[in-house]
């Protein structure tokens, strides 16, 4: 495909798809919250139910079907033969930060009471999801050997943009950019970016994805 045409079609996805997840955040999901008492329920409802078929079905069936634009391919993305090893300084880092952090607020490391299975089942979507359709299918249909960073930076503006609709909904927009919160979310998306890139598996991404959410839904 031409460049014009990528753009295109990274265009109207984008535009599509933020358009329902707006949607679903800002009323969909309070009818949901409003009928499902259970946590562990509204979680596998949302984030399992809904983000698979908003998030993650769409990616594959883009990733088939422009299998020959992308970087690496549905296939190789999910290859486990990797050296888990060259990531453990990162997985050591995300700990001292977050754990560091917490202890500096607290003053003492102390699981949340309000941490349970839901969740653990809101962790692993999120990691999967978000992880298939911002590094497995847009930046790896976007990107280009000699414009990486570039792609990895519009991708995080792109995966900034994503978060607006629950901050809206949670009333907590305004507070993300006083409190430079949001921050957070761009220097994770280059993280994750790099990653995907560096090893040319989906599995490295969603790992630190997963592994950043769990321990913030612990201790935070």
């Amino acid at each position: 495909m031409s460049k014009r045409q990528k753009n295109m079609v990274l265009f109207i996805y984008f535009v599509v798809f933020f358009a329902l997840w707006a949607l679903f955040e800002l009323i969909v999901n309070e009818k949901i919250k409003a009928v499902v008492d259970n946590k562990i329920l509204y979680c596998l409802i949302t984030n399992g139910i809904v983000k698979t078929l908003v998030w993650t079905l769409p990616a594959v069936i883009f990733l088939q079907r422009f299998r020959g634009d992308v970087s690496v391919t549905l296939r190789e993305m999910f290859i486990f033969k990797l050296d888990w090893l060259k990531y453990l300084p990162i997985f050591l880092i995300i700990t001292v930060y977050l754990l560091g952090g917490a202890i500096l607020q607290t003053g003492k490391l102390v699981i949340t009471s309000k941490f349970d299975f839901g969740d653990v089942i809101a962790v692993l979507f999120v990691g999967i999801t978000e992880e298939t359709v911002f590094r497995g299918w847009l930046l790896n249909f976007s990107v280009k050997e000699n414009k990486k960073w570039f792609s990895i930076g519009i991708n995080a503006v792109l995966f900034l943009i994503i978060h607006f609709p629950i901050w809206i909904s949670e009333g907590v927009f305004i507070s993300n950019f006083v409190g430079f919160g949001f921050l957070s979310i761009l220097a994770l998306s280059i993280l994750f970016s790099c990653t995907f890139l560096k090893s040319k598996s989906i599995l490295v991404s969603i790992a630190l994805h997963m592994y950043w959410n769990l321990l913030v839904s612990m201790f935070y």
